[in-house]
């Protein structure tokens, strides 16, 4: 086992599990919530706008810099896609970190995307499906939420019963970072998460793993019940 970050150099033919909190892999568990069938995963702005072209009855959505672009259908948030009518549609989501770590495991064992919310299904999956293969979580982030939640998925590997309460703590204390180091931008700048932090501590109510199948310039993600 491994918890690494998005500069480590990592191993072919394990079970990689790819952590975004706040926001990208919060989005999309709501999204499947909401009835997406299945999510392609690029790893860049102009990477999703491409695939868009390709399957233009896809929604797009996601961020730069935090913001969504003027040509997306929905940013990067939780909250949006809660409110949103998905029913049976595929989604072409595109962000600064989650979706750029999971390009970055080309021949994995298996491919995973986890944040709080499916953290448990996520564990519930791998023990039934590779209980017995080595795995690397990767932190998309440098703030405090993805290294938490890492540790607590590694826990639950482990066999240990962590405390939810303390992963609640270290996702508001990653949300404190980001907030100081929006709080330096110009207002125009600064993405609004507010509405979203409900959603990134609501931990394990997603009975699904988030499984992904690698392509050629994307990963496509499907629920998966556990």
């Amino acid at each position: 086992m491994s918890i690494v970050g998005m500069d480590a150099e990592i191993p072919t033919g394990r079970i990689v599990v790819v952590i975004d909190v706040i926001r990208a892999f919060t989005t999309a568990a709501v999204a499947f919530e909401r009835g997406v069938t299945e999510i392609a995963c690029a790893p860049s702005a102009d990477v999703g706008r491409g695939l868009r072209g390709l399957y233009p009855d896809r929604l797009l959505i996601g961020e730069v810099n935090g913001l969504k672009p003027a040509d997306f259908d929905f940013g990067n948030s939780p909250f949006e896609m809660s409110t949103a009518r998905l029913d049976g549609r595929r989604l072409i989501q595109a962000t600064s970190n989650g979706t750029l770590g999971l390009s970055r495991c080309p021949n994995p064992a298996a491919l995973l995307a986890v944040s709080a919310l499916n953290v448990g299904a996520a564990a519930r999956w791998i023990d039934s499906n590779h209980a017995d293969t080595p795995y690397t979580i990767i932190c998309t982030g440098r703030t405090t939420e993805d290294w938490v939640c890492a540790r607590y998925l590694a826990d639950l590997l482990d066999g240990s019963a962590p405390r939810r309460a303390d992963l609640v703590t270290g996702i508001m204390d990653g949300a404190a970072e980001h907030a100081r180091h929006y709080a330096r931008l110009p207002a125009s700048e600064r993405p609004d998460t507010s509405r979203d932090l409900s959603f990134c501590c609501d931990v394990d109510r997603s009975a699904f793993a988030m499984v992904g199948e690698v392509r050629k310039d994307h990963v496509v993600l499907t629920r998966v019940p556990c």
